[in-house]
């Protein structure tokens, strides 16, 4: 919700805020533990040489190492939450640089594991894991014999790893400048920024829109040589693994993790492309919506209703936990005590906190949610999806020993896309009132404008940006805005009057989502997953259910595309993308229903 004058993070009531304490309970307590940590990742060394000798050293390297991962894991979350709710606050600033340091003592103190473990007999240590000491560590090991063909010697293995910290550079200038040096102004008595953005651009007043957009766009703008080379800077270093590593390109290298192949990707843009359609035609309802000749991009949020609701966090708690119910009382009430007494969401809007949303686990005290709360079903429809991710952490912890537990992204954003989706059905149902309805339409298309438009857009953004450098082209700010601008252009059609070098400068505004390279497909993926599974609760309401708690309790012990279609998905083909267009195309249909209603009752 617009304000003339943001709070300080000082100012925010307790419940608006995360239980950071868990983790520490007084910023003193971090520094004690940032000052013991090193020497004991250091430490891990000792195991050097001797993993091979039985299975009993091999598990006693894996319970030291896994103890350490978590504290190490605690301490970076604990500087990295501190810096997100204050974008200006030098000591949380400095506290996430140093535990970004102590990160990279691990990566080199524990290089020697990987190429040591490949040294061993395979067949003997396939045999190990059939033994209790290790047992509980088979998925991690197996993926490590996977990873065979792109494991280096220990020397080469430990310098990749002290590479950590110098390469998180780009990682870190990135957000440093958009959180800390912009100067975005004040739109309408409001002070612009990451938190308010949002709000501005969904103004009813076309003129307060225009200049949201337009100042947030020429704020970064100001800074677009710094920001491209930062950007380039992490192109050229996910090249440089990909290829010490011997993948083929930065994308095949991204996508191994996860065991994924480049097909997928490449359906996903191709079912995109074929369907961008779509897309052109909402536009041109929305234009005849508004009574606009044709859009600009500051009218793609534009409201459509004149009575959007007010949800407070509240009534979002309880229409959430009405949505979810189909997932059982168990889920409702563990997701309700998160959402609640047990405080994993900061969702209070304060002064310098950085833009967007994420959940973020820190075993085993709880997950977190970041948010900054605006009384919208943006609010209400980011929390879900949010929670989503929340809860899926939760029900692998619970079904999994911490060595499986770990989920990938692939998998992530199905969990918080299906919450969403299941949510938004049941306001459909429940919420018959037109006003409500329309509302209720604009928050799908704005969630899918975000995954299933701007997220593919980003993708074909990186693909292009990574080919180009392992090409040996070079990347400059106008190469990179000239690709952005005629990539949404495809997705614009002439539905949108487009001011190129603003539309251009969108990359930049994802100061974090572009340093997690191909992290923006797998939101259109996950919504496509997610859209399927939810049809499936339409055949067989209790088997979907099972299968769909299944899918979240795996966590990590299988790889997402086994793991989806044990749950009925196939990711592999263009059906589940294709289904999930036809949800879109939906929403258009129904607006454009409730367009020509309107247009005869005028």
């Amino acid at each position: 919700m617009p304000q003339s004058t943001l709070p300080t993070r000082q100012q925010l009531s307790r419940d608006q805020q995360w239980d950071i304490e868990a983790l520490y309970a007084t910023p003193d307590d971090w520094e004690a533990e940032a000052a013991r940590l090193p020497a004991e990742l250091d430490a891990l060394n000792q195991h050097q040489g001797q993993l091979g000798h039985s299975p009993d050293q091999l598990a006693a390297y894996l319970r030291d190492e896994e103890a350490l991962r978590l504290r190490l894991n605690r301490l970076t979350s604990y500087a990295s939450m501190s810096a997100s709710v204050d974008g200006q606050d030098t000591v949380a600033a400095d506290r996430r640089d140093r535990s970004t340091e102590v990160a990279s003592r691990h990566a080199a103190a524990t290089a020697f594991a990987q190429p040591e473990l490949l040294a061993l007999d395979e067949a003997t240590l396939r045999g190990w894991l059939d033994q209790a000491p290790l047992s509980e560590y088979r998925v991690p090991i197996e993926r490590v014999l996977r990873t065979r063909p792109h494991v280096r010697s220990a020397e080469v293995e430990q310098l990749l790893g002290a590479l950590g910290s110098p390469f998180g550079s780009a990682r870190n200038i990135h957000p440093t400048i958009a959180n800390m040096d912009l100067d975005f102004g004040s739109v309408a008595g409001t002070p612009l920024g990451h938190g308010t953005v949002g709000a501005l651009e969904v103004s009813p007043d076309r003129e307060v829109r225009r200049q949201a957009w337009e100042q947030y766009a020429d704020a970064h703008l100001s800074v677009q040589h710094g920001m491209a080379a930062s950007y380039v800077t992490g192109v050229r270093q996910n090249v440089f693994t990909a290829r010490a590593r011997h993948y083929p390109d930065a994308l095949s290298a991204a996508l191994a993790p996860g065991n994924i192949p480049e097909s997928v990707f490449h359906s996903l843009i191709r079912t995109y492309q074929d369907n961008v359609g779509i897309w052109h035609r909402y536009w041109q309802v929305r234009a005849r919506w508004l009574g606009l000749e044709r859009l600009r991009e500051y009218d793609v949020k534009a409201p459509l209703s004149d009575r959007a609701p007010q949800v407070s966090y509240a009534q979002a708690v309880d229409w959430i936990g009405e949505g979810m119910a189909p997932l059982g009382e168990e889920y409702g009430t563990a997701m309700r005590r998160g959402l609640t007494d047990e405080r994993w969401v900061d969702y209070g809007l304060n002064l310098h906190k950085r833009q967007g949303a994420y959940s973020n686990g820190v075993y085993p005290v709880k997950p977190y949610i970041f948010m900054s709360w605006n009384d919208s079903l943006g609010s209400l429809s980011t929390l879900a999806h949010e929670i989503g991710h929340s809860m899926h952490t939760h029900l692998s912890w619970q079904h999994q020993p911490f060595a499986h537990a770990r989920y990938t992204l692939f998998a992530a954003e199905v969990a918080s896309n299906f919450n969403q989706a299941m949510v938004r059905r049941h306001l459909f149902a429940t919420q018959p009132d037109p006003a409500f309805q329309v509302a209720l339409i604009e928050e799908a298309m704005s969630n899918f404008h975000r995954y299933f438009f701007i997220m593919p857009t980003l993708a074909r953004f990186e693909l292009e940006a990574h080919r180009r450098v392992e090409a040996g082209r070079g990347l400059s700010a106008p190469d990179l805005n000239a690709l952005m601008a005629d990539l949404l252009h495809d997705g614009y059609g002439d539905g949108v009057q487009m001011d190129r070098d603003r539309s251009g400068i969108t990359w930049a505004e994802f100061s974090t989502h572009l340093y997690s390279p191909f992290y923006a497909y797998q939101y259109a993926t996950g919504i496509s997953a997610a859209h399927q599974l939810l049809a499936s609760f339409d055949e067989d309401a209790e088997a979907a259910r099972t299968r769909y708690l299944t899918f979240l309790g795996e966590g990590g012990r299988l790889d997402p595309l086994e793991a989806l279609q044990n749950a009925g998905v196939d990711m592999t083909g263009p059906a589940a993308v294709e289904r999930t267009f036809q949800v879109l195309s939906g929403y258009v249909d129904r607006l454009e229903q409730l367009l020509s209603h309107r247009e005869q009752h005028a």
